[in-house]
């Protein structure tokens, strides 16, 4: 336990406009749950900073008293991250201003604004942010890793509309990383995760979205789960990049209103697939799904786009517990199918499944080099092997799930990496695999530069090296 002098902590509490929160504080516990319920972190302080000069300000008190330092958006990263034991939490929950430019299509983000509140101030002017499917999800930890959701086969990733970052370094510096300033540092943003300082502001480019989409929901039951998943794997490719689709494989039917009642609970897997076009267009891609296996339920609708944005939020609720490994997978083979539809009838938890986006399109437009996301730019699927449950004893089973399937899916998938936001064990290795040799490298001289002592290094680390 560090023990820190009324004084030291008098004296941080002069140096800012934010708020200090220690043990003894009334909102402590709730500042420093996150999302992830199995996580229990008690750090010395929370510092809720509400500009940039308070974030100096506690990364200048933190080398002072020898204090570990982590960085808390949406406090979404499932390893926990963003609660140090024992160190101090750069929080900026409170910087969460949007500022909006609808003639420009551009906005500005603080560094602790959530998804929601993203969405709210853009679609207010009928534009949109590609970004993540969980309203309560941190832009900043979702925008560093990468980012994917709904937009990502029209527009491609967070990381690839972002514009540019204000960002506090270790030593307390200001900068503004873009690609005419300190440019080696806009690259290393763009999906190196939060090795390189605490972003404060993201300016992002904007695109006309909704304010009205058409969703459908798919669902089979797993008696026919193979012949689903060989549909699915005929259709989904040839989906024009103006629907989005996430695929629910080995979800249980949740207790929604369109879900018949005696459904409710199936074991089965789900398609969802977002369209951006007219209606006739979305029509148009259902039906293709047509002559297939027997559906047990489908809901089509039109709907907000900042519906869409939070429908799956139930699925995925703030204090759930979690444990998820995410891995790369050019195609549903057949091996593949048979791996998932075995494994998945042995999960524990209802809640446990495998949430799996599809990559192509814009996301495959942008060159390999273009930013520091780590996964490859081909098309293929991103699938996160999730363990959920509120039982601590269904968690410790459905980790072994996880692990398990991981190993049996990787000799099919692209390599032994994965994406950096799906990672609740942050493992060395993995990290490496997931930039590759030449990526990583590049990513750690850039850190060598900007935070040479590894200040930040509660992420999907990358250790810096002399250049």
């Amino acid at each position: 336990m560090t023990w820190l002098t009324d004084r030291a902590v008098g004296s941080l509490r002069e140096r800012i406009r934010g708020d200090v929160l220690g043990p003894e504080h009334p909102e402590y516990d709730a500042a420093r749950s996150v999302a992830n319920g199995a996580i229990d972190h008690r750090p010395a302080l929370l510092v809720r900073c509400v500009e940039p000069a308070d974030v100096a300000a506690a990364l200048s008190f933190a080398r002072d008293e020898h204090l570990e330092v982590s960085v808390r958006g949406g406090g979404h990263n499932p390893a926990g991250a963003a609660v140090c034991p024992d160190g101090l939490v750069v929080d900026l929950t409170a910087m969460h201003a949007v500022t909006v430019d609808p003639e420009a299509r551009t906005a500005r983000c603080g560094g602790g604004a959530t998804l929601a509140q993203l969405d709210a101030a853009t679609q207010a002017h009928g534009l949109a942010v590609p970004a993540g499917t969980i309203s309560h999800t941190g832009v900043g930890g979702l925008t560093l890793g990468g980012g994917m959701g709904w937009l990502t086969r029209q527009h491609g990733l967070t990381v690839d509309n972002l514009l540019g970052a204000e960002v506090v370094l270790a030593n307390g510096t200001l900068v503004h990383a873009s690609a005419e300033e300190n440019p080696d540092l806009f690259w290393a943003l763009r999906g190196g995760g939060g090795n390189f300082g605490v972003v404060t502001a993201f300016d992002f480019g904007l695109h006309a979205v909704g304010p009205e989409v058409h969703v459908g929901v798919f669902f089979w039951d797993m008696s026919v789960g193979r012949e689903a998943m060989e549909l699915i794997r005929e259709v989904v490719p040839t989906l024009p990049p103006r629907h989005s689709v996430l695929v629910g494989i080995g979800l249980n039917a949740p207790p929604e209103p369109f879900v018949p009642v005696e459904h409710r609970g199936k074991l089965g897997h789900a398609l969802i697939i977002g369209g951006f076009g007219g209606a006739e267009e979305h029509a148009a891609a259902a039906a293709l799904l047509d002559g297939g296996p027997p559906r047990l339920f489908e809901m089509r609708t039109p709907l907000p786009y900042t519906h869409l944005q939070s429908m799956l939020d139930d699925a995925s609720p703030y204090g759930i517990l979690d444990y998820e490994k995410g891995i790369p997978i050019t195609e549903l083979s057949d091996d593949v199918i048979a791996l998932l539809n075995e494994y998945l009838r042995r999960k524990t938890s209802p809640l446990t499944f495998c949430p799996t986006f599809r990559l192509d399109g814009a996301f495959t437009e942008v060159d390999e080099d273009a930013t520091a996301y780590g996964s490859p730019r081909e098309p293929g699927y991103m699938m996160g092997l999730t363990a959920l449950t509120f039982d601590p004893e269904e968690l410790v089973a459905d980790t072994a799930w996880v692990r398990a399937l991981w190993t049996e899916l990787l000799p099919h998938a692209v390599g032994p990496g994965g994406y950096v936001n799906f990672m609740t064990e942050i493992e060395k290795d993995r990290v490496r695999a997931s930039y590759g040799p030449e990526k990583y490298q590049r990513l750690a001289r850039i850190k060598s530069k900007y935070d040479p002592e590894n200040v930040f290094h509660r992420n999907a680390n990358v250790a810096p090296v002399a250049a």
